[in-house]
């Protein structure tokens, strides 16, 4: 129901059937929520690394992420600025795991070869 007077209201996010984009980690991504939606300070969007895949190292300049594993196990490293790379080991994450990817931290993650990888992720600067 709406009235003439009524405000604006930003649209729903909805989850398409095929990825919007390829990160440049390798892995697939569908746009929840972003400009379209009126968010203008962050994004979510939905990451899903295919089974058996890992995606490649990066890093952020400006963006932070939290995750929020959906689904699949798998595992991801992340090492903060002015430690080695073999400094850290990866942990081991599965659905209802939830982690930071600090701004520039190195970050690399990988798919198990049962299922896929797939999590929520919440991006501070906006995606991409």
């Amino acid at each position: 129901m709406t009235q003439e007077n009524s405000p604006p209201v930003p649209p729903l996010g909805r989850r398409s059937q095929q990825p919007d984009a390829t990160a440049p980690d390798g892995s697939e991504i569908r746009l929840l929520v972003d400009e379209r939606h009126q968010a203008t300070k962050a994004s979510l969007v939905e990451v899903t690394l295919p089974a058996g895949q890992v995606s490649r190292p990066v890093w952020h300049q400006t963006v932070e992420e939290i995750w929020y594993v959906l689904e699949g196990q798998g595992q991801v490293w992340r090492c903060p600025p002015g430690y080695e790379s073999n400094a850290v080991e990866p942990i081991r994450v599965g659905p209802g795991d939830a982690l930071t990817i600090s701004t520039l931290w190195r970050f690399q993650f990988s798919a198990d070869a049962a299922a896929p990888l797939r999590f929520l992720c919440y991006t501070c600067q906006p995606w991409p």
